[in-house]
């Protein structure tokens, strides 16, 4: 028997097609969001032939601010037990020199888009006594980063954001959960232009083990998660060093 519905945005790729994975796994009926419609039909094919459940492919581009409220729409009739907003991408470049309507683009998917979903599904769940989020964050949420500075502050606004409505829902019996990653090996990097950079010249993660800590930790009702022994570390020694500091070294690595 199905153990209810997950909707997962960016499903096509990376780490929304292995939170997909591991949702179908779990047995969970999966609704997968994202732009290529070939991609998702694809996947939600590989998810219904290896774990039976339902996969339905919802070709949505979240850049669009009507997309949120036409994919509620779409669900009417069907509640959503986990809500996994993974969609996002990243700019990088001197701010004066950036393209406005790419990084306009970037603070839709990656901030409105994730807020107006949780608020739509969010206050079924709460009356159902019964849901979880998973909002997925960054290790670039905990610093200011020089040439990918909407990038790095959409996703404080995420790690804020889920964190406060963390304690909102406490008693509830929903739970939202932040996952903070840090360079994972996905298309992320190549769209973003930092593929060749420092930050991932050192050791990453594979998409597929950063998944499965986003997705026990949503299960065990944690508030937040850094994927990552390495990751963790680095968080408690950014929280000793002064920010412009850290801002500097962020800076650093994104240019190299």
């Amino acid at each position: 028997m199905s153990q209810g519905t997950a909707l997962v945005t960016g499903a096509s790729a990376g780490l929304g097609a292995e939170f997909a994975k591991l949702c179908a796994a779990g047995g969970y009926d999966v609704v997968l969001v994202a732009r290529s419609a070939a991609r998702l039909a694809e996947l939600a094919a590989e998810l219904v032939k290896t774990h039976g459940v339902k996969a339905r492919p919802l070709a949505a581009d979240l850049a669009d601010p009507t997309a949120p409220p036409e994919i509620f729409a779409q669900l009417a009739g069907t509640p959503v037990d986990l809500l996994i907003n993974n969609a996002g991408f990243g700019v990088r470049g001197a701010y004066t020199e950036t393209d406005w309507a790419r990084e306009s683009s970037l603070m839709q998917v990656n901030m409105v888009a994730l807020a107006h979903l949780t608020k739509l599904f969010l206050p079924e769940m709460v009356r159902r006594r019964s849901g979880r989020i998973l909002n997925v964050a960054s290790t670039a949420a905990f610093v200011p980063g020089p040439f990918m500075a909407l990038y790095y502050a959409s996703k404080a606004f995420v790690l804020s954001f889920s964190e406060a409505l963390s304690n909102e829902v406490e008693g509830t019996g929903v739970t939202v959960t932040v996952l903070c990653p840090g360079a994972t090996r996905t298309e992320f990097a190549q769209a973003a232009g930092i593929a060749h950079s420092a930050l991932f010249r050192g050791a990453t993660m594979g998409a597929a083990e950063v998944a499965r800590v986003g997705y026990r930790a949503m299960m065990a009702g944690k508030s937040s998660v850094i994927a990552g022994a390495r990751n963790r570390w680095m968080i408690r020694g950014v929280r000793l060093v002064p920010r412009s500091f850290a801002a500097a070294q962020a800076g650093k690595l994104n240019l190299s």
